[in-house]
């Protein structure tokens, strides 16, 4: 497996990650407000860091106020997005260096595989802190360990 598929295979990961998390808020019937905002952000940080890989317009705030509807509908196209971009993008392009405004509107610049990590464990990092708020509010959060997923064949 070359990088390229490796990020491949964690955006996969990703997408059915998220959705996963979705699911688990929507069965609630009532999901914690603080979950709902951190999927929120999930799916508007992999669009401000998707847009900026593409040189495009943000689509999202960093923090947006998405229902879980909307939520889902995003991830599902976020899933697309990423494949379409993943898919075009050669194992010598990872190296390259995107230069980008923050929200701050201070001036970085990284490289693709750099943001590509950032990414995903951003994403993980957030739907932790969405299972442990589930979990203090009596809820049971969705399983969504990498290997489980590659395990139960749930990630490409």
């Amino acid at each position: 497996m070359d990088l390229s598929q490796h990020y491949s295979q964690l955006a996969s990961y990703d997408a059915w990650a998220n959705l996963e998390v979705i699911a688990s808020l929507r069965n609630t019937g009532a999901p914690p407000e603080r979950s709902r905002k951190w999927m929120a952000h999930i799916i508007s940080a992999e669009y401000v860091w998707l847009t900026r890989l593409l040189q495009e317009t943000q689509k999202f705030p960093v923090w947006p106020d998405l229902t879980l509807d909307q939520c889902e509908q995003e991830a599902d196209n976020l899933r697309q997005e990423w494949r379409q971009y993943l898919g075009r993008t050669a194992v010598d392009r990872l190296d390259q260096t995107i230069a980008y405004k923050n929200s701050k509107g201070e001036a970085w610049s990284s490289k693709v595989r750099d943001v590509l990590t950032h990414v995903f464990m951003h994403s993980a990092y957030h739907r932790g802190q969405i299972a442990a708020d589930m979990r203090q509010s009596g809820h049971q959060p969705a399983m969504t360990d990498f290997i489980h997923g590659v395990r139960q064949g749930l990630v490409e």
